[in-house]
């Protein structure tokens, strides 16, 4: 084989290397995925999940996000925590809340473990706020035919299920929103659904990851993306829109959740 055989086929093998990089582990971070769950509550009303939104580390395209919620026409949009890691991320969080505040839509949010390595994580609550977006932080919200319970972060060990739960109705369903998942194992108070995210459905489709990188007894026992059910509720697991650490997701898809409930 000559030199120049050689290089053709060396430069053939670093061009599929480098495509079946980008196919594996950059796309999926840009091909958002639009998940559907029907829970029968009889709350008539469609809501759409986003989740871990890490505005650092994210290759959603803004107008992408804001064809599929239009598209949807939701009634809710529900912001399930870990928006960024630092202040000087906060301005490029704005386009983003912009775009959520044109849709005239009442959308709540919590926090995840991210938000608060802020060293003042009521600024990103004010800044949420400001964009019209209603964070609770162990507290609810009585709709008309839902009543929203926020629990804040249970991995930071902010969470208070008993202040979250001290001014809900009976008799109304009743839709839980929090960022850590883990809570299900602890929680006391029943429920009729839950989302949550978190886990980004591992972000590398690899096994043994949580035996890398640890997240909790749930993702360690194989429930960390999807629908679930415990003695105390239906759950679901969002897989998010952004990423942790590398901004790379192998074989995982971005999503957003529409849950018709």
């Amino acid at each position: 084989m000559t030199s120049f055989s050689i290089l053709g086929v060396v430069a053939c093998g670093l061009a599929l290397a480098v495509i079946g990089f980008y196919l594996s582990s950059v796309l999926p971070t840009q091909w958002l995925k639009v998940e559907r769950m029907r829970v029968p509550l009889g709350a008539r009303c469609k809501i759409v999940q986003i989740s871990d939104i890490h505005i650092e580390r994210n290759r959603i395209r803004k107008s992408t996000l804001a064809n599929a919620i239009r598209s949807e026409q939701p009634d809710i949009i529900c912001l399930t925590g870990d928006f960024l890691d630092t202040e000087a991320a906060m301005l490029r969080l704005v386009p983003f809340l912009r775009m959520i505040q044109e849709f005239h839509v009442p959308t709540f949010a919590v926090l995840g473990n991210h938000d608060y390595r802020l060293k003042n994580p009521h600024a990103l609550v004010e800044l949420l706020e400001s964009f019209g977006v209603r964070v609770l932080r162990n507290e609810s919200v009585s709709l008309e035919r839902l009543q929203i319970v926020g629990i804040d972060d249970y991995c930071t060990r902010h969470h208070d299920e008993d202040e979250a739960f001290k001014h809900v109705e009976t008799g109304k369903p009743t839709l839980i929103i929090t960022h850590d998942p883990t809570i299900t194992l602890a929680i006391r108070t029943r429920y009729d659904y839950l989302i949550a995210g978190h886990f980004h459905g591992k972000q590398f489709a690899l096994p043994g990851i949580f035996y890398l990188q640890p997240m909790g007894p749930l993702a360690a026992s194989g429930v960390y993306q999807g629908l679930h059910h415990s003695d105390k509720g239906t759950f679901y697991i969002s897989k998010g829109i952004g990423q942790s650490g590398v901004n790379f997701r192998f074989l995982v898809r971005s999503e957003i959740t529409v849950h018709e409930l």
